[in-house]
């Protein structure tokens, strides 16, 4: 007796083309954040603590100014989201270093990350869950 192409290979026998599709499916959505991100690396709070403490990386909130007045990192730098296209030569003298970006929490758009990334700023990072996460591992919040 003879087998059929789809006999004779795991994969394309049809009891487990369901498993295969799901593999294919499940592997697509892990792998969907490294292509979305085009780059930018994520950060938790500790990790971003050390940034700041031994390579005097720069903290740059981009929220919008009522969210910033309400607490935001000590000595961060300040501008919104919707500004950092005109606004980016301002912090020009930071190429070199580690830039911490600092958004809403749970709430995160890699825009003002991929402006800066397009005008060279190499070490450009994302604060995971944003101030909502510095506020909850207790870190310092300053409001001005």
């Amino acid at each position: 007796m003879e087998l059929s192409l789809f006999q004779d290979h795991f994969l394309l026998r049809l009891e487990n083309l369901l498993f295969v599709i799901t593999a294919v499916v499940s592997g697509s959505l892990l792998l969907w954040p490294m292509f979305t991100q085009r780059g930018i690396k994520e950060v938790d709070t500790r990790a971003a603590v050390q940034l700041i403490n031994y390579q005097d990386a720069l903290v740059l909130d981009v929220r919008d100014d009522s969210e910033y007045t309400a607490g935001h990192l000590p000595n961060s730098k300040h501008i919104p989201a919707e500004k950092i296209a005109e606004r980016w030569t301002e912090i020009q003298k930071f190429k070199e270093k580690p830039i911490i970006v600092i958004y809403r929490g749970g709430i995160r758009s890699n825009n003002p990350s991929l402006v800066l990334r397009k005008n060279g700023f190499a070490q450009v990072i994302n604060l995971m869950g944003g101030i909502d996460a510095w506020k909850r591992a207790g870190l310092p919040i300053a409001k001005r």
